[in-house]
Order: C-alpha cells, then structure tokens, then sequence
C-alpha cells in the first residue's frame, strides 16, 4: 500500500471516528440539556435529569379550589348589643293638657352600631306630673335603619307642677325593623336616662330645647 493510500484511508477513518463520536454524542448532550418539572406536594423542582428524585412525580398536584369566606350562620339571628348617648334639638308645642313633640333630631355617640343619626316624634296627655307618654322614632346611618316604638311603660314626669320646668323620661323601645342590615329586627331598647327643659311659661307656644338620652339593649337580627 503506497503512501497516498495510506493517508486517505487514515483521513476517512479520522473522519469516521469523528463522525461517530457526534452521533454518540448528541443523545447524551440533549439528555443533559433537557429539563424536566418534578412536583412533590407544593414543592416544584426542575431537573435535568431523565428522571424526577425519589419522592417526586411528573404528575402536578391538583389544588382544591379556594372555598370562599361566608358569612357565620350566627349573623343571622344573632342578638347584638347596643348602647349609646343621643343629644340634640326637640320641637315642643305644649298647652295645658298636652304636650307634643313635633320633631326629635339627635346624633349619638358610644356602641350605637353607626346608627348615628336620630329622628322621631311623640305626644302626652298628662294629668299628673308623671304620665305615659307617646313617641315614636328612626335611628340611622350607612344606609341602614332601625324603627323603634315606645311602649305603656314610657313615662314622662315634669319636675314643677308648672312651666318652665325640668321633664325626665324612661321607657323600652320596642324595635320594630328597619332596612339594610337591620331590615325585620327585634328586640328592645331601654331609655335609662333622658331629659330636656321646657323653657316658656306661656302654654301653646313652640319652643326648640335641647335633649339628651342613655338607651341600651339587645338588637336582634332577623
């Protein structure tokens, strides 16, 4: 075999050799480069490796939806209490056996639940010092209501057998519903402490006094 031959020989064995080698070489070489995703409970772990490690799977876990908050079945029915201080303006036209309060407009402060807001109206036919009385009203605010009415144990009783004088009242609000979240509620607010004073002497004139009350009791949604 002369030389020529034996250099083209050796080149195409090289070549050979080399081409072989690459084949070899590309399985292994994409092997190392692929990238797997191995899931274990909420541990996610990517691997280059043909497998995941012991413990781990291919398989994503499924995650259970996300069960939205409720409200408790407690908040309905539930009974809340509620206790505060109004004060404000009361409209008065008063005559010698009667006493009306055409307007009640106050603002409360404490545990009122942000019924802040008070209205209301009432009426008496006193004989005595101490007499029953009428009255009726709305505690309000953030778009919610609640109706409350005076009951037979409502009593007024004026310090002076005359005017001007002093007038103290007691008595349960009987809660009647409302709207918003108050909307079909019960139960009963008790007035502990309340209190104005009739300023004129001349019966049949109006007057604007000034008012204030403690209330507190059991509000219980419907």
């Amino acid at each position: 075999m002369n030389t020529v031959q034996k250099s083209t020989i050796a080149r195409a064995l090289v070549a050979l050799t080399a081409l072989t080698v690459l084949v070899a070489a590309i399985p292994t070489a994409n092997a190392a480069t692929k990238t797997i995703t191995c899931y274990k409970g909420t541990v996610v772990k990517k691997v280059t490796t043909a497998k995941c490690p012991t413990g781990y799977t291919t398989t994503k876990p499924v995650v259970k939806p996300t069960v939205a908050a409720t409200t408790p079945a407690a908040a309905k029915g539930a009974t809340v209490a509620f206790s505060g201080t109004y004060t404000g303006k009361i409209s008065l036209l008063w005559g010698d056996s009667y006493v009306q309060a055409t307007s009640v407009d106050g603002t409360g402060t404490g545990n009122v639940l942000g019924l802040t807001d008070l209205a209301g109206i009432g009426s008496s036919a006193p004989a005595n010092q101490c007499d029953t009385f009428n009255g009726s009203g709305t505690l309000s605010g953030g778009g919610n209501t609640l109706k409350v009415t005076f009951d037979s144990s409502a009593r007024a009783c004026a310090e002076d057998a005359n005017a001007p004088t002093g007038i103290t009242f007691t008595g349960n609000a009987i809660i009647n519903g409302g709207t918003g979240k108050y909307a079909g509620a019960t139960g009963t607010l008790k007035v502990t402490a309340g209190s104005f004073n009739i300023q004129s002497s001349t019966a049949g004139k109006k007057e604007i006094d000034s008012f204030k009350f403690t209330i507190a009791g059991n509000i219980v949604t419907k």
